[in-house]
């Protein structure tokens, strides 16, 4: 992800005032964090590596969430991939505010938790193929079921978090 990203940059610097939620949707403050400057090398690198190792934990904890998912409920529908989605967009909206809200945590453990590991366990690259087997195969009423449900519900988990981690 660039560094100039408004995202990118919020997630790993400390801001001032991270995010308020208006209509659903999280407004991230562009000018809470300072994009450029000067960085420390090593801060960076450590950064980097926390991001590295959590994109690692994310992504055997999507393997693993996905293949338990489908065990029970069957491949006909991409249940697992919608269910890794609505966990990783209720845990993004809940950390988000925890992490920088609550804890103040460093931009490692920031970076290790919002970009690594969830970044690695939510999947949309997965989410598009599957919804385009899908429709080649002729289940239209699955693709846009699919579609529906991934973004409504990972939108109203990411909200659930905000507000969850908003009331602690």
């Amino acid at each position: 992800m660039p560094r100039n990203w408004p995202i990118y940059a919020s997630w790993t610097k400390r801001p001032a005032r991270t995010a308020s939620l208006a209509a659903g949707v999280v407004r991230i403050s562009q000018a809470a964090c300072t994009i450029g400057g000067h960085e420390n090398r090593a801060d960076n690198m450590t950064q980097a590596l926390a991001i590295a190792a959590g994109g690692a934990l994310g992504a055997l904890l999507r393997y693993w969430t996905a293949l338990a998912v489908h065990s029970r409920l069957g491949a006909a529908f991409p249940y697992g991939t919608l269910t890794v989605n609505v966990l990783g967009s209720l845990l993004m909206g809940f950390l988000y505010i925890w992490l920088l809200d609550r804890l103040a945590a460093g931009p490692a453990l920031r970076g290790f938790l919002l970009i690594g590991v969830l970044g690695a366990f939510t999947t949309f690259s997965t989410f598009s193929m599957e919804t385009l087997n899908l429709v080649e195969a002729g289940h239209l009423g699955k693709a846009f079921a699919n579609i529906v449900l991934s973004v409504s519900v990972c939108v109203a988990a990411a909200a659930l978090g905000v507000f969850t981690a908003r009331q602690l």
